[in-house]
């Protein structure tokens, strides 16, 4: 495609972005399908545009107020993916004087908000936490995120896999912490890879990966993943549970479920059953009170440990929106908890990095629930033989630790998960 059309396609998608009334992710994807004459270069070219605008949007709103031309074309030209020449090679003698004076400016002179490029009101909640680790954080925010696989122990172990991947020059690593996982440097089409059709891998990140192994599911155990999603953690767990006794997904999306249906296919998995519920009350919840065996609650939330691959969610996301979660979540958890038999184990876990998610919620369930006594997650690791897995973890204040995942400390999305075991 032609430098200036390519330019022009890029300015359209960061007008439709900007809007801010879908996700990212979902916009980019539609953009795709209305124009399919674009090629896969141009494709990672828009993409990785956009992201980078989103990641930077503070800092190039500042940099685009000394420019000309509609907003939207100066931001597309600062986040534009790919070698400076091509960019400049039709922009006119004012916008390439002007996109030099922006490619000078040093880091050191600018002000914080266009370093961090993050709301206010996020802001300080992560400096409270991470002190001097808050720049090396934000740091990881902006580069970023690179692709982990969950090699499918069912059907496949990790080592045949990897061999695999290189056969097909695709160069892998084992992932540190995960037992089951692979990470790999660039990202390549692997939905036309055998080693992908034949369900053999999932791209899932480590730190997903973690939460289903701290649920510890057994063969023939009764289990429900309570806020499957589109399924990446049921998987997880159906293949740690050798694909015996009964995995329950529920979610109150069915689209969400739907998108598990080619998934489970692929996976081999005969022991999962997706079913949509209205509410966290369901009858069908109803009906299994006291008789599972161990529950994962990974529930909705702000998002904010994935911000590394959906950067918009820092201008989607509000303190209000923040707060009506956590009312959702106290009320998803309680009614999780009812599930479990004596003995069970509950796990509550969130992608989010504010502790009003995290902590405060696992706080104010254990003194509510006398019946549930919190397990030291770091404890847990150990035994499952993760390497340094206290390390993942620090303390609470019943004593015990919760699983707190950073990007710029694991290389993981922000993840926080409790555990508990009904008396």
């Amino acid at each position: 495609m032609h430098p200036q059309a390519l330019l022009d396609v890029c300015t359209e998608l960061v007008r439709l972005t900007l809007k801010f009334d879908h996700p990212a992710d979902a916009i980019v994807s539609r953009f795709f399908r209305d124009h399919r004459g674009l090629g896969p270069r141009e494709r990672a070219t828009l993409a990785e545009t956009i992201y980078t605008v989103l990641r930077k949007k503070l800092l190039f709103e500042k940099l685009a107020l000394s420019g000309s031309g509609p907003r939207e074309r100066r931001l597309a030209i600062l986040g534009f993916y790919g070698p400076r020449d091509f960019v400049k090679s039709v922009l006119s003698d004012q916008e390439k004087q002007w996109l030099d004076q922006c490619d000078r400016v040093k880091p050191e002179e600018l002000m914080d908000l266009h370093r961090h490029n993050l709301p206010e009101w996020l802001v300080q909640p992560l400096k409270d936490q991470l002190g001097q680790g808050f720049w090396p954080l934000v740091e990881s925010l902006n580069l970023g995120a690179g692709l982990d696989l969950r090699v499918n122990t069912q059907l496949a172990k990790r080592e045949a896999i990897q061999k695999e991947l290189q056969a097909a020059g695709i160069k892998s690593l084992p992932t540190p912490y995960s037992p089951w996982g692979l990470r790999i440097g660039d990202k390549p089409a692997l939905n036309k890879l055998d080693v992908f059709t034949r369900g053999a891998i999932e791209v899932q990140d480590e730190g997903s990966q973690l939460l289903a192994l701290l649920l510890d599911a057994h063969r023939g155990e009764m289990v429900v993943d309570f806020c499957a999603g589109a399924g990446g953690k049921t998987l997880a767990i159906g293949a740690a549970m050798r694909s015996t006794g009964r995995l329950y997904a529920f979610d109150t999306s069915g689209h969400r479920l739907e998108a598990l249906k080619p998934r489970l296919a692929r996976s081999g998995l005969s022991n999962v059953h997706p079913a949509a519920i209205a509410h966290e009350r369901d009858e069908r919840i109803k009906r299994l009170v006291g008789k599972i065996d161990r529950v994962l609650v990974d529930a909705p939330c702000s998002g904010l440990g994935t911000l590394r691959r959906n950067p918009d969610l820092k201008w989607r996301q509000s303190p209000q929106a923040v707060e009506e979660m956590t009312v959702k979540q106290t009320a998803i958890l309680a009614s999780a908890a009812r599930l479990l038999k004596p003995g069970g184990r509950l796990v509550y876990a969130t992608c989010s990095v504010l502790p009003q998610e995290n902590e405060a919620i696992a706080e104010a369930f254990s003194a509510a629930h006398a019946d549930f006594q919190p397990l030291d997650a770091g404890e847990l690791l150990t035994q499952l033989k993760v390497p340094g897995g206290e390390r993942l973890c620090h303390g609470g204040d019943n004593g015990r630790k919760y699983l707190r995942l950073w990007p710029h400390l694991h290389q993981t999305d922000g993840f926080f998960a409790a555990i508990w075991q009904k008396k």
